[in-house]
């Protein structure tokens, strides 16, 4: 189980795409880019783009709530963008969906985090 994380910077709000599994095992890699994007150079916002990732467990909703309350103390926004279907229902029946925004794509979050 491997997983890539790419960064994009799109006139400050920062795209956030992991490919593959979000696991156990991946789901610390991605903790660390979020932590990281939102240390450095805080950005308007974050986007966690999810159109590539095909599974996603406890602990990578673990890593996604906490991001989201960081970025929310900082007075940033985070949004989930695209997340496949089975993993969009995990995040509905976790009720993160009532937490954090999620939208079927990635340019409308983008969007809704410069207005």
């Amino acid at each position: 189980m491997t997983s890539d994380i790419s960064i994009l910077r799109e006139d400050g709000v920062v795209v956030v795409a992991p490919v593959g599994e979000m696991d156990a095992v991946t789901s610390p890699a991605l903790a660390d880019v979020l932590d990281g994007v939102l240390a450095a150079d805080p950005p308007q916002g974050v986007v966690v783009d999810l159109a590539k990732v095909g599974f996603c467990d406890s602990r990578c909703i673990g890593v996604l709530v906490a991001a989201y309350r960081q970025a929310r103390d900082m007075g940033l926004g985070l949004v989930v963008a695209e997340p496949q279907p089975q993993v969009n229902r995990l995040l509905v029946i976790a009720g993160i969906d009532q937490v954090i925004p999620i939208t079927k794509s990635t340019g409308a979050a983008v969007d809704s985090l410069r207005a």
